[in-house]
């Protein structure tokens, strides 16, 4: 089967990518909910008849700004969990990747932090959903590992908890540093002596 894309298809889906694109530069200075149909439609160049061709209304639009957002960030961060249990060796790099992250993709980021307790509900709850998506991902990462033998369901849940909660407060601390490199040397070095806390509380957990 050809799976190749048409012209129509192309261009539908660029314009579709260029309304995300625009999105995310207007909310880099404001809410979801003080954002109209028309800044969007005219930052992208468009007329607000072909924003209706993709999204319902402005909700739909940030719940597609949501799955955008998070993209491959919950991919980097697994892949890297899944390689060892909690060696200095991997929390360092969990960090880089993270930083990384951050300073490549900081936009949606942003959108991400102040719409997680914004006043648009759907895309609240969007959030809070693929937050706990990735939070159970890491929870069956975290069971396969040899230092999770004996653990009861609930323990390793909550210790992916930690993880997750700890991912998301890390980059909203990264986002505010506004790339000082020497906050956001300190916010890395907390970050790294939490997770080794954490570290050392998961192999005493059952003694």
């Amino acid at each position: 089967m050809n799976h190749t894309l048409g012209p129509r298809q192309t261009q539908k889906q660029q314009t579709r990518q260029s309304l995300l694109d625009a999105g995310l530069r207007l909310l880099d200075h404001q809410s979801l909910s003080s954002l109209g149909l028309r800044e969007v439609t005219r930052e992208a160049g468009l007329t607000p008849s072909g924003f209706y061709r993709h999204f319902h209304d402005l909700p739909e639009f940030g719940m597609a700004l949501v799955e955008e957002s998070f993209g491959s960030l919950r991919t980097l961060i697994r892949a890297i969990r899944t390689e060892q249990a909690d060696s200095d060796e991997v929390i360092d790099r969990s960090l880089e990747v993270l930083a990384a992250y951050v300073h490549e993709h900081r936009a949606r980021l942003n959108f991400l932090v102040r719409e997680r307790h914004g006043g648009v509900r759907p895309v609240r709850d969007a959030i809070a959903a693929r937050i706990r998506q990735f939070a159970e991902d890491l929870a069956d990462d975290l069971a396969a590992q040899p230092l999770s033998a004996g653990w009861a369901a609930q323990d390793i849940q909550m210790l992916a908890d930690l993880y997750a909660d700890h991912t998301v407060s890390t980059v909203a601390a990264l986002l505010e540093a506004e790339a000082d490199p020497d906050a956001e040397q300190r916010i890395t070095a907390t970050a790294r002596r939490q997770l080794r806390l954490i570290s050392v509380a998961r192999e005493h957990w059952l003694r």
